[in-house]
């Protein structure tokens, strides 16, 4: 090899570590960067307007929608909320506890992710003024994050390939579960899509009753459900599922937000006495099959959970990552997660104790 090879080769290596990567924030009242996202049709279901809009109400947070440039040409952009804890700014795509996944940025498939992971750092203390980041992006890897003195935990769940046949889904779920949902069917169980308000009010009542079995209540409220259903719903990207006993009588319910070619499992609930009648089976079954027949490509099941492992789907394990500006930003997080924690507990053995007084009476 030559000098003139030495140096081109030399190059090459350096070039993916020369890039100069800014974010530039833009108004996220504006369409604009939504137009160019959904051109390309990269974007998650949790980083379109009508979810910003969700979590602004439920999270009274500010949204922050940023381009990637590099000079002048914008390679992306980068979705987030800005909220305040114990009167200190933090940025969170998403933060634990909003009901929202993969966030992070949509980003032209050439991009140094890690180059990019580098960057958003810096803006995020050094241009937002915020003290801690996190973010969960589906495209991150671990490699993407080597070196970058982050912490990070492992969001594990299972995902569904709905490009095969339905005969195919459908054998490829545990035995057992087939049993389920053919059970559902023997006796009359009916799956219909719900348009109706009183949807959210059906959810929420089975949500408290699944929570109480464990001695716990909801982690988020009534009106969470109710903003979902208001802003996500009338974008024709939130398929509402009910299930009817043959009585006509609601007795499961799911909620399965979409975008893409993509599909997630929002949430689910069912009243105990009835789930002999196997509807939850049933809701998730016909919400692939819905899914499919609209475009659907892989079916998210939302997190981990062994009940989640029947239905076929692959183990996945994304990468959510944390950085702190300071030290002790990490500990306070953690005394925060703990709190919440003993207070949903709290509040659990209250409801037990106030259900077991109303069936007295």
């Amino acid at each position: 090899m030559d000098l003139a090879q030495d140096c081109q080769h030399a190059r090459q290596k350096l070039t993916p570590y020369c890039m100069t990567y800014t974010f530039e924030r833009v108004d996220a009242r504006l369409e604009d960067w939504w137009t160019q996202i959904n051109i390309r049709r990269v974007a998650t279901i949790h980083q379109t307007p009508a979810w910003l809009a969700f979590l602004s109400e439920t999270q009274r947070g500010e949204p922050v929608i940023a381009a990637l440039k590099e000079g002048q040409e914008t390679l992306g952009y980068f979705i987030s909320m800005i909220v305040r804890k114990f009167g200190l700014r933090i940025l969170g795509s998403p933060f634990p506890g909003w009901s929202t996944s993969y966030m992070g940025c949509a980003l032209s498939a050439d991009v140094d992710r890690r180059q990019m992971v580098q960057t958003l750092i810096e803006y995020a203390f050094d241009e937002l003024g915020c003290v801690h980041l996190e973010m969960m992006d589906r495209s991150l890897t671990l490699g993407d994050l080597d070196g970058l003195g982050v912490e990070y935990r492992m969001y594990h769940g299972f995902e569904i390939d709905l490009t095969h046949s339905e005969d195919e889904l459908f054998s490829r779920m545990s035995s057992a579960c087939r049993r389920c949902i053919r059970k559902a069917e023997k006796e009359g169980v009916i799956i219909e899509e719900a348009h109706d308000s009183g949807f959210a009010d059906d959810y929420y009542a089975q949500l408290r009753d699944v929570f109480a079995k464990q001695r716990l209540v909801p982690t988020y409220d009534m009106n969470r459900v109710r903003h979902l259903i208001t802003h996500v719903h009338p974008t024709g990207q939130l398929l509402l599922l009910r299930a009817r006993d043959p009585s006509g009588r609601c007795i499961a319910t799911g909620m399965f937000p979409h975008l893409n070619g993509a599909m997630y499992f929002w949430g689910g609930a069912s009243w105990r006495q009835h789930q002999l009648l196997r509807p939850n089976e049933a809701i998730q079954w016909q919400a692939m099959k819905i899914g499919k027949r609209n475009g659907v490509q892989t079916y998210d099941m939302g997190g981990a959970g062994e009940y989640k492992r029947k239905y076929g789907g692959r183990e996945i394990a994304v990468p959510w990552f944390r950085k702190s500006k300071y030290v002790w930003i990490a500990r306070m997080r953690e005394l925060a997660q703990q709190r919440l924690t003993t207070r949903q507990e709290i509040f659990g053995r209250g409801l037990i104790r106030r259900l077991g007084r109303e069936k007295q009476v």
